[in-house]
């Protein structure tokens, strides 16, 4: 099942089953609460919101071979690095990015294309076998990162990373039975049309069931947790020469079969 989380027409936050064709069936309630059930009225989207709304997004660093060659990091294999980004980044899919302006050395805003997990319920200690039976579905995310503030803040990459509008998610939810191996997707960048990331989810370093597994060791993942897995090679700061995000710029990333996220970037 492909789910939205949308606008109507007369203003209504809903939740519901997309159709593909700018509508979608109205399900009873928000599908974190309860599994998916389509009621059968058929609604107009007047605005697509980024599929859930978190209750928390953690993010790994480093998880695909080439990417940690390309940034240099050393030992990347032997545990997943985690980070958090603030829910307050959040955007919807067709919204601007939007560039920081506090600093004056230029913010160096950069695209990471990623593979987002959404845990559908409580997950604690979960092991790598049964990991995605805790997974709801997934969607697609960009792990928008201001190298100023990474390369300022001594490795604390909270700050580079949670700035507002810094994480959108979409276009669409899609639950586990249409994804049944996360590890056999491929995923592509996009700026401006040019190609700038390519790569097979089964080029992770650490699987989206090692990553629950890992995560979820004493510590509770609370369903509507969204898990950023990790972005491949290509990103713009490790470019000769580095290419950043600028006004009028547009990122558009596709995993099949979720779709494409595409944000224009604002100033």
């Amino acid at each position: 099942m492909r789910l939205t989380r949308f606008i109507d027409q007369q203003g209504q936050l809903l939740y519901g089953r997309d159709l593909g064709d700018g509508r979608a069936e109205l399900l009873s309630d928000s599908p974190l609460l309860r599994p998916p059930h389509a009621t059968g009225a058929v609604l107009t989207i007047a605005r697509r919101l980024a599929p859930v709304d978190p209750t928390n997004i953690i993010c790994i660093a480093g998880n695909y071979w080439n990417h940690c060659k390309e940034s240099g990091l050393k030992n990347a294999d032997l545990y997943p690095v985690p980070f958090m980004k603030p829910t307050g980044s959040l955007q919807s899919p067709g919204e601007p990015i939007r560039i920081p302006r506090c600093t004056l050395d230029g913010p160096e805003v950069d695209f990471e294309g990623e593979l987002a997990v959404i845990i559908g319920r409580d997950c604690c200690n979960a092991s790598e076998s049964n990991a995605l039976d805790y997974v709801l579905g997934y969607t697609i995310a960009n792990d928008v990162s201001a190298r100023h503030w990474q390369h300022v803040c001594r490795g604390q990459y909270v700050r580079g990373k949670g700035f507002d509008t810094f994480c959108p998610l979409g276009p669409v939810l899609v639950t586990t039975e249409q994804i049944p191996d996360p590890q056999a997707l491929h995923l592509v960048t996009r700026v401006n049309g040019q190609i700038m990331q390519e790569a097979d989810t089964s080029d992770m370093m650490f699987s989206v069931a090692q990553l629950i597994a890992f995560l979820s060791q004493d510590t509770t993942l609370p369903a509507g947790t969204v898990l950023l897995t990790g972005t491949p090679e290509g990103v713009g700061n490790f470019r000769q020469p580095p290419v950043y995000l600028k006004q009028g710029d547009v990122v558009e990333i596709t995993i099949e079969p979720i779709g494409t996220l595409s944000n224009p970037v604002t100033e």
